[in-house]
């Protein structure tokens, strides 16, 4: 578990003495098909047009992939550390573009992006663009 402060959050991401954390190749696949999903459905985010079956379709789909994050993926400990905040989020993002939670399903896409804008800052993935 990450170390929680005195206010309940868990520690913020941060660097690897100035420089981003490791990656793997399960992870960097697995966040790229993340990514991909969400980019291809940006334009209808912005506007408000995604339908509820595209919540829980884009939803399914980061949880699917996160499941694999999980089970494959082999960090260093303290870059394992940090990879669960970032998961955290892209979990929390997922119950709520699926309505598991009371979270808008259009937060829950917020959610998901700025989980994976903070995992581009925070790990290396060559050739890694933030999404817009």
């Amino acid at each position: 578990e990450a170390p929680h402060g005195h206010d309940g959050h868990p520690a913020p991401l941060q660097l690897d003495h100035g420089r981003k954390w490791a990656t793997d190749e399960p992870l960097r696949s697995n966040m790229s098909a993340i990514r991909a999903v969400l980019e291809t459905r940006l334009a209808a985010l912005h506007r408000g047009t995604l339908t509820k079956a595209d919540y829980q379709m884009i939803g399914a789909t980061v949880e699917h992939h996160v499941g694999k994050i999980v089970a494959e993926c082999k960090l260093p400990p303290q870059a394992d550390a940090m990879l669960h905040l970032v998961v955290a989020d892209l979990i929390a993002g997922a119950d709520a573009l699926q309505g598991k939670t009371p979270t808008v399903p259009s937060t829950g896409a917020r959610q998901v992006v700025q989980a994976l804008d903070a995992y581009g800052a925070y790990f290396q993935h060559p050739g890694w663009q933030p999404l817009h």
